[in-house]
């Protein structure tokens, strides 16, 4: 751990316990803390007076903590010191790297990017160095960084594919640290978000929630009983074989009526390039397509029903009590929101309860915060189910 960083790490196990609920719950009272975690009095009490004394956790008026919390006779209820500790969460995409500090809270304090002008592994994790010595210039408390990267990633550490940056067994992780001397987690960027969502988000306090994402590919993730489920394909680009029309489009990237050729933005934008020869971003065939324009909104119908089957079919299986759908594709909704409802309800038993569907206007910097998320759940606490 490099000078400046937060001073209360490592935590032992039943330290960890006590911080994460906190940390995910807090404020808390002493007594609801200690029934939570099935704690004695005096357990807690050993346990907590060394997360308080190294300014981890902190006593609060009781007027701030929620009222459910505020049981038994009058105490200071426990909350996270959320500033004793900073970290990085970057996110790496073809062409850029977007990096932002956040407190243990998750809230983003500072943003830095910076052009990607190459995939060389030594030179892209320069790039990270340098990012993290400009924003460590305001933040020195830098307790650890994480970085998401679309593709698949093997113990946390190592990049064993990324199509997006064409990386196969790439030891991220180590070179990184090697630059930087703080502790790196690297992590698939959905994989990431989830963890985020599912902490600080849409997902919290939630038993079963899903994140879909759309945008350069399809991303899914599955939370129950209030944890990330981990899953071989996840990394794997599993939309190419997930079919929601088997008389759909072919493109170049995915399976013939899959995910990734109905819904993704190269797709989108190959399908209206092939029928018209005009090569417009996706921004733009919206635009087109809410204006009436007749192959983009065809094009965007399609997109929209195969949105709106690919979500019924989550529904029917998983039966989650909400659906977070993010990613920078999520313009659609704004165009052909009504057309994806109304196929969701073709798709689902006309008694099912509705679907819980939120849709989440994002850029990149939400991406690297769930990296931070993912740094301070592995780095911090220790979290086993991260």
């Amino acid at each position: 751990m490099t000078e400046g960083t937060a001073g209360w790490l490592p935590l032992s196990a039943g330290e960890r316990s006590v911080a994460i609920d906190v940390l995910v719950h807090g404020p808390l009272s002493r007594t609801e803390l200690a029934r939570r975690l099935g704690l004695s009095a005096g357990s807690l009490t050993r346990l907590t007076k060394p997360l308080i004394e190294s300014g981890l956790l902190v006593e609060v008026p009781e007027a701030d903590a929620p009222a459910e919390s505020r049981q038994g006779r009058p105490s200071q209820p426990l909350d996270v010191v959320a500033d004793s500790g900073f970290f990085l969460g970057f996110k790496i995409t073809e062409d850029m790297v977007y990096g932002v500090v956040t407190t243990l809270r998750s809230h983003i304090v500072a943003r830095h990017d910076r052009p990607l002008t190459t995939h060389d592994p030594a030179e892209v994790a320069d790039v990270l160095a340098g990012m993290t010595a400009e924003l460590a210039k305001r933040h020195p408390r830098l307790a650890g960084i994480g970085i998401g990267v679309g593709g698949f990633v093997q113990d946390r550490a190592v990049v064993g594919e990324s199509p997006f940056l064409l990386w196969r067994d790439v030891p991220l992780a180590d070179l990184v640290e090697e630059r930087t001397g703080l502790p790196v987690v690297v992590e698939n960027d959905v994989a990431a978000l989830v963890e985020a969502e599912t902490w600080f988000g849409a997902g919290r306090g939630l038993d079963r929630f899903v994140v879909l994402t759309i945008g350069a590919g399809i991303g899914y993730g599955l939370v129950l009983g209030g944890k990330r489920v981990p899953f071989a394909e996840e990394d794997r680009g599993f939309g190419r074989h997930w079919i929601v029309d088997s008389s759909g489009p072919l493109t170049p990237d995915g399976r013939r009526g899959s995910a990734v050729s109905l819904l993704t933005i190269p797709s989108i934008r190959y399908q209206v390039r092939a029928a018209t020869g005009g090569d417009h971003t996706y921004e733009e065939i919206l635009a087109l397509a809410a204006a009436g324009d007749p192959m983009s909104a065809r094009v965007v119908e399609e997109a929209a029903r195969a949105l709106g089957a690919l979500v019924a079919q989550i529904s029917n299986f998983v039966m989650p009590q909400k659906i977070l759908l993010a990613g920078e594709g999520v313009g659609l909704m704004d165009v052909a929101g009504k057309t994806v409802e109304e196929t969701i309800r073709e798709h689902r038993h006309p008694l099912a309860a509705p679907v819980g569907l939120e849709t989440k206007v994002s850029d990149f910097h939400d991406w690297a915060r769930g990296a931070a998320v993912l740094a301070i759940k592995v780095l911090v606490l220790g979290s086993a189910e991260a």
